[in-house]
């Protein structure tokens, strides 16, 4: 799923939440929900983390020794600018909220006969 996390209107600070409402919008069992909204903000948080590795890849000045720390104010911004975003469970839970998060049923994945090697 290819979401634009910028963009997503998620709470940025602690919320207290309903178990009973997060349950409802996902499997109807609160363990199966809460591990897939673990499962989907570690994606989140991989996917964010490669994104802001490869726009700080272009501030690295390959050097011999530490003397030298320059300090770049784009590079500055960049981070500050990802530190403001919401925390990978908060855009979870908004995902699932908003229903553009789908939990794939695991009765059904049991049910589906597996191919012997």
């Amino acid at each position: 799923m290819s979401t634009n996390f910028k963009s997503i209107k998620a709470e940025r600070t602690t919320e207290t939440r309903d178990i009973h409402n997060l349950e409802s919008h996902g499997t109807g069992n609160i363990f199966e929900t809460i591990v897939a909204l673990s499962k989907r903000s570690n994606q989140v948080a991989l996917s964010l983390k490669k994104e802001l590795s490869e726009k700080l890849e272009e501030f690295v000045i390959p050097t011999d020794s530490l003397e030298e720390v320059f300090e770049n104010r784009e590079q500055i911004e960049i981070s500050k600018f990802y530190e403001r975003l919401p925390k990978p469970h908060s855009i979870a839970i908004k995902e699932l909220q908003d229903e553009s998060l789908h939990i794939a049923d695991s009765l059904d994945s049991e049910e589906t006969p597996k191919e012997e090697a």
